[in-house]
């Protein structure tokens, strides 16, 4: 399976795995499973850091570099993410949740996380 860290549950992963459920930390412990993190998460994370909403010792680029000590992959946006966001409807008003479900369809892959919001969309979510 392939799924896609919301914002949220890749900062749980880096600092609060305690966070997740038992099902999902099994999912974490099979290497059968490729996970990703959108680079729109990292840009959510570095306007929350600046703007006080957030504190992550060594900001956005210590951050960084914890994922890359992790089993967590990069994901650049594409023009296709862009489209699939102006098609979907305006359920969320959160414009980085909107870029993850769009990312999520367009590259086949399953959002883990624990807004409610994502779960009204045509999206597979864990």
């Amino acid at each position: 399976m392939k799924l896609l860290l919301d914002t949220h549950t890749a900062l749980w992963w880096i600092n609060e795995q305690d966070r997740f459920s038992p099902q999902v930390k099994a999912i974490m412990l099979n290497e059968e499973h490729r996970f990703f993190f959108s680079i729109a998460s990292a840009w959510e994370i570095a306007i929350k850091v600046s703007i006080g909403k957030l504190a992550i010792d060594g900001g956005i680029r210590a951050f960084f570099s914890r994922l890359e000590n992790s089993p967590i992959s990069l994901l650049s946006l594409t023009q296709q993410h862009l489209e699939i966001v102006e098609t979907l409807p305006f359920l969320h008003h959160d414009p980085f949740d909107r870029l993850l479900i769009a990312t999520a369809k367009a590259e086949s892959m399953t959002i883990l996380t624990a807004d409610g919001n994502i779960h009204k969309y045509d999206v597979p979510t864990l």
